[in-house]
């Protein structure tokens, strides 16, 4: 006779994983439940914790995944305006990762893969930088121009999520509008591009 909750999962792990994205997604990261998410898998309910050992280690993995997805999509373009755009193009295919990886207090930052992870990204969004304005001078201007191309960027980005620029965007491509309101900031010819 079959059990209507096998204990054994072909890649339970990953079946965790897309089960938590999608709540995430839909309701945010303060409704995960590692219960409910091995109700969703058809395990039972300790069998998640061989993968995470608790809802923390849970969104530590969706965070390292995150920001190893994020490294590749930066990596992917040349120049500031566009990693900006790729920028917001990930918020929009990964909202759940987005969500997720910018809260650092829901997850271990000291995970040694999240840090990998996290200092790719880092290095990713910090070459888009690169032959800005004062940039060769001192750190600080390099830095203060990371910041700001950052918060552009993010704040694009978390306003979309939020459906904060509905109204604004109407019918156009909000990477496109990213790039012209990035334009008014950084002009043609400092952006690397």
């Amino acid at each position: 006779m079959s059990s209507p909750h096998p204990y054994h999962h072909g890649d339970l792990r990953h079946a965790l994983l897309s089960a938590a994205l999608d709540v995430v997604a839909a309701d945010g990261p303060g409704a995960l439940s590692l219960r409910d998410l091995a109700r969703r898998a058809g395990v039972s309910h300790a069998a998640p914790a061989h993968h995470f050992k608790d809802r923390a280690g849970l969104l530590t993995a969706i965070a390292a995944e995150g920001y190893t997805l994020f490294a590749d999509a930066l990596a992917a373009v040349p120049d500031l305006r566009e990693r900006g755009a790729q920028y917001v193009r990930f918020a929009r295919t990964h909202p759940a990762h987005f969500q997720v990886m910018f809260q650092p207090a829901l997850y271990r930052t000291d995970d040694p893969e999240l840090v990998a992870a996290r200092g790719r990204a880092g290095r990713a969004l910090s070459q888009g930088v690169a032959g800005l304005p004062g940039e060769g001078r001192n750190g600080a201007d390099a830095r203060e121009a990371g910041i700001a191309a950052w918060s552009l960027a993010h704040g694009f980005a978390a306003l979309l999520l939020s459906r904060n620029l509905d109204d604004f965007l109407a019918d156009r491509d909000p990477e496109e509008v990213f790039r012209s309101l990035a334009g008014l900031l950084f002009r043609p010819g400092t952006d690397g591009g």
